[in-house]
């Protein structure tokens, strides 16, 4: 598969090449956000690596750019800064996975086989063979097409806001809690914490909800989690 490395630091790049095209992948290197792009555009690559600092275009600014192209590339944001508020940003820019640097070179090629392997198999894993299409209230998951849609609308998310969708969507009106859903979407090699699972509902929630403050589908359950939908919405699916 095709992996592409966005960091200003040469070096940086190199050891990313190395680790990449060891696992048997082909890996394109450029040095800052604007070449990015264009490399994104020309390659079509299957992940991207991108740094948070970076001249021209920075690591945020280009991940939302990524995102508008396309919702479903996997992206890992590469950074010095490892404090809950960069993650936050990060993920709010549409990130699926974040890597403190400096990073053990086993664990970031733990985490880019993660994210090769749910794109590979999402729709072959067990938790989509169970249904293909979920209706809650007037909100659809297909699970097999990886394909949200209110009220007939497509929704535009990300890799990992699907497969939290997803995940609830098999358990529709059962409660799960942050620690629970970081289980069941999240490799091993990497566990997010709770605060970014708030992160990660607000952002999903501002794009299938007509009201985020008041949510119908992604609702919160005080000091218990989160659920998709209650027993009134789901019309005998579980």
């Amino acid at each position: 598969m095709k992996i592409l490395i966005a960091d200003d630091e040469r070096d940086i790049c190199e050891a990313v090449r190395r680790i990449v095209e060891r696992a048997g992948h082909t890996c394109i290197a450029v040095y800052d956000g604007a070449l990015a792009l264009e490399a994104y555009e020309r390659e079509r690559p299957d992940l991207v690596i991108v740094d948070v600092m970076m001249p021209e275009v920075n690591g945020f600014d280009l991940c939302r750019d990524l995102r508008a192209r396309d919702a479903r590339v996997p992206i890992i944001m590469l950074s010095a800064k490892s404090d809950i508020v960069d993650k936050g940003v990060g993920f709010a820019a549409g990130c699926d996975d974040y890597v403190a640097k400096p990073f053990n070179s086993q664990e970031l090629a733990m985490r880019i086989e993660a994210q090769l392997r749910r794109v590979r198999l999402a729709d072959d894993g067990p938790a989509r063979r169970s249904r293909a299409v979920v209706k809650v209230g007037d909100m659809e998951v297909r699970l097999k097409r990886n394909e949200v849609l209110v009220r007939g609308g497509y929704v535009n998310l990300t890799p990992k806001e699907f497969q939290i969708i997803a995940f609830l969507a098999n358990h529709p009106a059962e409660v799960f809690s942050a620690q629970e859903i970081m289980a069941n979407v999240w490799s091993e090699a990497y566990q997010p914490d709770s605060a970014s699972i708030a992160v990660f509902v607000r952002k999903i929630r501002a794009k299938i909800e007509d009201d985020p403050a008041k949510p119908r589908y992604l609702q919160t359950v005080w000091r218990e989690g989160y659920r998709l939908g209650d027993e009134s919405m789901i019309d005998g699916q579980r």
